[in-house]
Order: C-alpha cells, then sequence, then structure tokens
C-alpha cells in the first residue's frame, strides 16, 4: 500500500525513508503546489479588470506629474496582447494567491530533516513568508512611480510616451515579484539557521561581502539607477540580513540551553 506523504515524512525523520518513496513525495509535493497555483490564476483570470486598474495606477501617478495632459492608458500592439496580458497577470495573482498552500507544500517536503520541535514552526513561517511577499509587493508599489518619473522623462518633453500593456505590465510584475522575493531574505536566513547551515559568527564574518552584493542586486532589480531608488531597495534588503543575524543568534541561544543539563 502506498504511504501518503505526511506519513512518508514521518518515516523519514525515523531513517525509514526510501528513495522511491522520497521521489514519490516529491510528485505529490508539486502536484499539490501546481494545483493551488491554477486555482489561484483561475481567480487571478477573473478579478483581473479590478486589479488592471491598481496595476495602472504607478502609470498614471507618474505621467501625471512629467505630461498631465497626456492619458494613461496602455495601448495593445497585437491582436493576442490583451489575452497574453490577462493570462500573466492571472499566474502572479495566482502565485500569491496559492502562496500559503505552495510555501506549506515546500516547507513540508524540506521538514523530513528536522525534529519534531523544529517542524512546528511550519505554520508561522507560511504565514510570514506570504506577509513578508506582500510587503514586498506593496514597497514595490510605492518605488515604481518614482522609477517611472525618471524613466519616462530622461528623454525630454520631445518624446511622448505610449507604453503596449504588455511592456508595461511585464516591467511591473517583474518588479514587484523581485521585491516580493528579496523581502523574503530573512526567512531563508532564519531557515538555514534553524537547520544549522548556517550560524550567526557566519553571518557577521559575511558581512561586507553581503552589503556589496545586496548593492549589486539592488541596481539589477530597481527600474532606474538613481541613489534614492537605489537605496529604497537595498536599505531594507540590509536590515533584513541584520535582522537574520539576530534570530540565528537567538536561535543558537535556545539550543544551548536546551542541550544543557
Amino acid at each position: 500500500m502506498t504511504r501518503s506523504p505526511d506519513a512518508i515524512a514521518e518515516a523519514d525523520t525515523a531513517g525509514e525513508m526510501t528513495l522511491f518513496e522520497h521521489l514519490a513525495e516529491l510528485r505529490t509535493r508539486l502536484f499539490r503546489a501546481l494545483l493551488a497555483l491554477a486555482v489561484g490564476t483561475v481567480v487571478g483570470y477573473i478579478v483581473f479588470p479590478w486589479v488592471l486598474q491598481a496595476l495602472t495606477e504607478p502609470y498614471c501617478q507618474a505621467l501625471a506629474v512629467i505630461r498631465p495632459e497626456a492619458s494613461c492608458n496602455l495601448v495593445a500592439l497585437r491582436p493576442l496582447e490583451p489575452f497574453s496580458v490577462r493570462m500573466k497577470t492571472a499566474v502572479v495573482i495566482g502565485l500569491f494567491v496559492g502562496g500559503p498552500v505552495i510555501f506549506y507544500q515546500l516547507w513540508r517536503f524540506i521538514t523530513p530533516g528536522l525534529t519534531r520541535s523544529e517542524r512546528r514552526y511550519a505554520l508561522p513561517f507560511v504565514v510570514l513568508s506570504q506577509v513578508m511577499f506582500a510587503l514586498g509587493i506593496g514597497f514595490a508599489y510605492l518605488v515604481i512611480p518614482q522609477g517611472l518619473r525618471i524613466l519616462l522623462g530622461i528623454g525630454g518633453p520631445d518624446i511622448e510616451t505610449l507604453l503596449s500593456a504588455n511592456e508595461y505590465l511585464s516591467f511591473f510584475l517583474t518588479t514587484s515579484v523581485a521585491f516580493g522575493l528579496v523581502f523574503e531574505l530573512p526567512l531563508v536566513l532564519i531557515f538555514l539557521a534553524l537547520v544549522g547551515a548556517v550560524k550567526s559568527h557566519m553571518l557577521r564574518q559575511w558581512r561586507p561581502y553581503a552589503v556589496v552584493l545586496i548593492v549589486i542586486a539592488a541596481a539589477i532589480i530597481t527600474p532606474t539607477t538613481d541613489a534614492v531608488t537605489l537605496l529604497l531597495m537595498a536599505g531594507p534588503m540590509i536590515l533584513f540580513y541584520e535582522f537574520s543575524i539576530l534570530a540565528a543568534r537567538l536561535i543558537e541561544r535556545a539550543r544551548r540551553r536546551r542541550s544543557e543539563p
């Protein structure tokens, strides 16, 4: 009889999990995650008309500053562009809507290697991952208008901007998802500290290199190269790194207390 993924995970804790059971569990976890993504995508496709108004607001805000008389309507340059734009946006919405299930399946696939006391952090991690991803998207929503004002106005008043729906929404969604993933940085580092892959002293030693990499990543992710936008992106990432060092230190302290007789 085939065992369920949860039963297989429990067996792995006791060292009983075979390679085929591990692959079977991976297949089941992926199926559940893809099913959650599909359901979320359907929801995203339905709510697209209302979401589109919120997505185009940063463009309208930027255009109102550099060219108040211009319309902020997006244009479609190909017959299939409206459909492709709607589907692309629906998938991103589906990623957010199905995020709790996706993160939970990922967590349950990884956590068999943890102790029973460490696996109880599954629900907090799933909730926090969703919250941090949402905060990242919200932060991007505040940064994108400033970036657009610089990008659209850099050519001067003689260049009239007319953005296609595909180009603008690809730019907006890519930037938003990038911000959302960046805001997951502290959870990733805390998880690595939880499983013992990194230590607080290692994170402190890596701090100078981490700051340089964070600034480079912020320069790549942000839509412009101005100092203000770069600081808005790099600043939270550096704070997240420092918070991860503190969290790793607290985890290590708690482990030492549990190991004391």
